[in-house]
């Protein structure tokens, strides 16, 4: 057994409300105590395992303590610790109960042995980039809101085409009508962009991706940006529309607010296990079909 000084507080973050884990998270619990480490709870984990007192934790008090913290549940659960987690760069191991997973990449049948593996030195190590955006009216930060997936600006429903008028870097990009525009992190190229029809990209690409959802032009394509640029969209005409952050935390938006999108200062550490490849989660999460007896022909 590996010594836990790499790690020596491990908090653990269930998806809230979920009662059929507490099986699961009361087993990861005493499996990192034996191994010596000191174990905390996120508070809402905490309360939903009857654990109160203070092994329960905030995220702020997590990130001020915590060596390590091991999120268990889906890529909703992990997107919704890692945006308050960031600043306090605690990096994130993730096991998977949801149903894609491309960010919590350890099967939970599996979640013991492997974790052994990787608190024993095994791992790999990634940062993932995050955005940030603050909405403005009438020359004042109304809202401010962070995302690890994307930012979206988007119609309402029943309401008819947004006008958006897209400045990058202060430079006058395009004036769009469609039902709205997503700015996205690389992690989030695989979420609500790629169904929009946006590029996939590879995680350790600086970039942001936009993509227009259901454009009036047809020629208004998916562009890919250098992550230093700032983006700048102003609701020029539309109603009821909104700006969501991972679909998580929204503002209301009105005719001629502006919201500016950047890169944040802060970065997610994924830990993985020895071996794993985005180009492996890819394959099994999208699908994607190989043929090895034509690639054998070929060769």
């Amino acid at each position: 057994m590996s010594s836990p000084s790499a790690f020596p507080t491990i908090a653990i973050i269930g998806k809230h409300g979920d009662t059929t884990a507490t099986a699961e998270l009361t087993q990861l619990a005493e499996f990192l105590h034996e191994r010596g480490h000191n174990v905390v709870f996120e508070s809402e984990t905490a309360r939903d395992l009857g654990r109160p007192g203070p092994q329960a934790m905030t995220p702020e008090q997590i990130g001020a303590n915590a060596q390590l913290a091991i999120v268990v549940g889906g890529d909703g659960t992990m997107l919704g610790i890692a945006r308050q987690l960031a600043p306090f760069r605690v990096p994130l191991i993730g096991v998977n109960q949801g149903h894609l997973g491309f960010m919590t990449d350890i099967a939970s049948d599996r979640m013991l042995p492997v974790l052994a593996d990787m608190l024993d030195g095994n791992r790999e190590s990634e940062q993932r980039t995050l955005l940030e955006g603050t909405v403005l009216r009438e020359g004042q930060a109304i809202f401010h809101g962070v995302a690890f997936n994307d930012v979206v600006v988007a119609r309402g429903t029943g309401s008819g085409m947004v006008e958006l008028r897209v400045n990058v870097d202060g430079h006058f990009m395009y004036n769009q009508r469609s039902d709205g525009l997503i700015v996205s992190t690389p992690t989030g190229s695989t979420a609500y962009a790629l169904s929009a029809g946006g590029p996939i990209l590879q995680p350790q690409l600086g970039g942001i991706v936009m993509v227009p959802i259901a454009p009036h032009a047809l020629s208004n394509r998916p562009i890919v940006l250098s992550d230093s640029r700032v983006i700048e969209i102003e609701l020029a005409s539309g109603r009821d529309c909104s700006v969501n952050f991972d679909m998580q935390s929204l503002a209301t938006l009105q005719v001629h607010d502006r919201v500016v999108i950047k890169r944040s200062l802060h970065a997610v550490t994924f830990l993985h296990p020895q071996g794993w490849s985005y180009f492996d989660t890819l394959r099994e999460k999208l699908h994607w079909n190989e043929y090895p007896s034509a690639v054998g022909q070929l060769k």
